[in-house]
């Protein structure tokens, strides 16, 4: 008899003791709400759990109650094993010793000396028992994570769950539903699956916010009938609706959403480089009654618009002979080599570039082709 997807990953979560929560490296409000929730009902079933992306918390979020284990890299999930054969020759005293760049192990053998041939190096196993990858179409999506741990998605069983048509369906358990209105919807089906009584107000606050981030506050077509009956039924377990649209849609100056508005009426799509930009002139900061401060604002606001997005890109004329431009790139590595290249300032993942023209179109233009050039893609 073939399980359902559900039926599968319920049987896994039974005998597992340490989960490894994963989202994108840029995640959305969807894939923070359906981890988070997650994550709470892991620790509730006292299962190790921990949630990782390559990148800071969105500070917008920090409403919702947070996990304490979250990690901006995986480190600590595998010993390395260095292994001695003591049939020959006993080990009579260990020690070991730290100094500037390295760690040495001193080892007194009972008699003789030690015969390199009785040692081994080994890597253990991972100390997870399950990977869950949430709202992620593919493993790319998961940046450094994925780059730097590429064995531990051949070693550990990996759980897919996501909405889009794309998803590759690279788990060994594939919950995709492509009638779900979000990651979190299907979260919540999962759980009252599992365990009807498990959703508290904690989780069920999580998965609200998620539902509505996903759906635009339900204005979104993907708000189905089933989308809306799952909302209110995480209501009924405590999920504060109003508190939820207050920090996501409205929890934001009057001058901001202006400056923001008359960024997307401006803003140009780069599909080779995943690049979203705009250009502000002196006139958008008057007549929006904001000041360049708020950028940063501004460029999370245009990240949350466009998903599929890599860089976000700012340009504003700070003299009347040179254009500045703000860049959001969640990607370390991508932020790294563009800074490198414009020898710019960065500050968390939003560079500062400083181009001697004034015209901010010319400006963009120059950037663009030195990005390609740098062949990041």
């Amino acid at each position: 008899m073939i399980l359902e997807p559900q039926e599968q990953l319920k049987n896994f979560l039974e005998k597992s003791k340490e989960v490894l929560l994963l989202i994108p490296e840029s995640p959305s409000g969807d894939a923070i709400g359906s981890a988070w929730a997650f994550y709470f009902f892991l620790k509730q079933k006292n299962i190790g759990a921990t949630i990782a992306f390559a990148n800071h918390f969105p500070e917008k979020f920090s409403f919702l109650p947070k996990p304490e284990n979250i990690q901006t890299e995986i480190s600590g999930a595998r010993d390395f094993v260095l292994s001695f054969d003591t049939t020959r020759n006993k080990i009579k005293d260990l020690r070991t010793e730290k100094t500037d760049g390295k760690f040495t192990i001193y080892l007194t053998p009972e008699k003789g000396t030690l015969d390199p041939r009785d040692f081994s190096f080994i890597l253990a196993r991972f100390k997870y028992d399950l990977v869950i990858v949430l709202d992620s179409p593919d493993l790319e999506q998961l940046g450094q994570i994925h780059e730097s741990n590429p064995d531990l998605f051949f070693e550990v069983p990996v759980v897919n769950i996501d909405r889009r048509g794309s998803n590759e369906n690279f788990g060994q358990i594939n919950l995709v539903d492509v009638t779900a209105s979000s990651v979190s919807e299907i979260i919540y089906r999962l759980l009252e699956f599992i365990d009807p009584l498990s959703i508290d107000q904690p989780m069920a606050e999580c998965l609200l916010a998620g539902i509505i981030s996903a759906t635009d506050s339900f204005q979104q077509k993907n708000t189905t009938p089933k989308a809306l009956l799952a909302s209110a039924a995480l209501m009924d377990k405590g999920a504060d609706q109003q508190k939820i649209i207050h920090w996501l849609f409205k929890n934001h100056p009057l001058p901001l959403l202006k400056l923001w508005g008359r960024a997307m009426s401006k803003l140009k799509w780069e599909e080779d480089l995943g690049l979203a930009w705009a250009e502000l002139t002196l006139e958008d900061f008057v007549q929006s009654r904001s000041n360049p401060e708020q950028l940063p604002q501004v460029l999370e606001k245009l990240r949350e618009s466009y998903n599929q997005g890599e860089m976000f890109m700012l340009l504003r004329n700070r003299t009347p002979e040179t254009a500045t431009a703000f860049l959001k790139i969640p990607n370390p590595e991508k932020l790294e080599k563009i800074r490198q290249a414009f020898s710019g300032e960065a500050k968390k993942d939003i560079l500062q570039i400083e181009i001697p023209v004034s015209d901010l179109l010319q400006a963009g233009e120059i950037i663009k082709k030195k990005i390609k050039g740098l062949g990041l893609q």
